[in-house]
């Protein structure tokens, strides 16, 4: 009976440390069992997760429950005088991430010898104003201009130019961004942030518009204007991006792979009768999904083909 009762988990609460669970009865082989049994699992050391919390939630949600269970884990522990940054901050901030590892990383402006951190942790030692912290879901971090600035000098060149434009349109500061660039000479990875800053664009709404904008820049295709609105008999429709003279339209198909969203079949009768309603006035569509942003030469010729006119695009 003991045995049963410490298999099943507390009513309240998601997230314990070991000295919780400890506190409310569970020892250390009650602890096992449940790991092995299915209804625990640990996130890190000393810190544990209902298992039908973790096992509901998609990609992006554990990535930021990592986050969370660093910051449980480590409150009796540690003195707190860290900020989660880079793409930490990123992930609570709900910026577009692409390839990016689970690694947790605080920004701290002296690295303290008395603390301890796991495996999966990475400790920066820049400094750091007032004017760069700020609270996200109750746990403090890095501005929206620091976080980008830092992700930028971190991450690969698309990458960074996914999170930018995201930042961007979330209302981060071009000026404040720039300034910040031009005040880190010398510094690992600044080339990459002012050339991201240089080509980024608010404009683009997903990390798939973000890439196929480069595509179309790196491999000299006459750049097309995006979110360009346009009027026919069905109404407004705003195109991904378009080439207004040609009347063509590139439209990216990858928001799922995104976006806990999904058309539903009236949405996707609208935006049909809408592309219709357009074709019927001389523009023509290109399709790209996710994968097509990696067939380089396919995705040249199917853009050539519609922008000189020639069938098969």
């Amino acid at each position: 009976m003991i045995q049963n009762r410490l298999l099943a988990l507390p009513p309240a609460g998601n997230l314990w440390r070991t000295e919780q669970l400890l506190d409310l009865g569970y020892g250390s082989r009650a602890i096992r069992a449940l790991l092995d049994a299915g209804g625990l699992v640990r996130l890190r050391h000393g810190c544990y997760i209902r298992a039908s919390l973790w096992n509901a939630q998609p990609p992006d949600a554990r990535s930021r429950q990592l986050i969370f269970a660093h910051a449980h884990g480590t409150r009796t522990t540690s003195t707190g005088s860290f900020l989660y940054s880079h793409t930490s901050a990123a992930r609570l901030r709900r910026l577009y991430l692409w390839d990016v590892d689970d690694a947790i990383h605080l920004l701290q402006k002296v690295h303290p010898s008395n603390e301890r951190h796991g495996k999966d942790v990475r400790c920066h030692t820049r400094p750091f104003a007032e004017h760069d912290i700020d609270v996200v879901n109750g746990l403090r971090t890095t501005s929206l201009e620091r976080t980008i600035a830092d992700c930028a000098m971190l991450l690969g060149y698309r990458q960074a130019l996914i999170l930018t434009d995201h930042g961007l349109r979330l209302g981060a500061d071009a000026a404040v961004l720039q300034a910040m660039a031009d005040a880190l000479d010398g510094r690992r990875g600044i080339r990459t942030f002012r050339r991201v800053l240089a080509t980024a664009d608010p404009r683009s709404e997903s990390p798939g518009e973000t890439l196929a904008r480069e595509l179309i820049l790196r491999l000299r295709i006459k750049p097309p204007e995006p979110q360009l609105e346009v009027s026919s008999r069905a109404g407004r429709h705003r195109l991904d991006f378009a080439w207004k003279e040609e009347k063509i339209a590139l439209e990216f198909d990858g928001r799922t792979k995104y976006f806990d969203y999904r058309p539903t079949a009236e949405v996707i009768f609208e935006e049909r009768r809408r592309e219709k309603a357009l074709m019927d006035e001389g523009w023509r569509f290109v399709r790209v999904e996710w994968q097509h942003l990696f067939r380089e030469q396919e995705f040249k010729s199917r853009l050539l083909r519609a922008l000189t006119g020639r069938s098969g695009a």
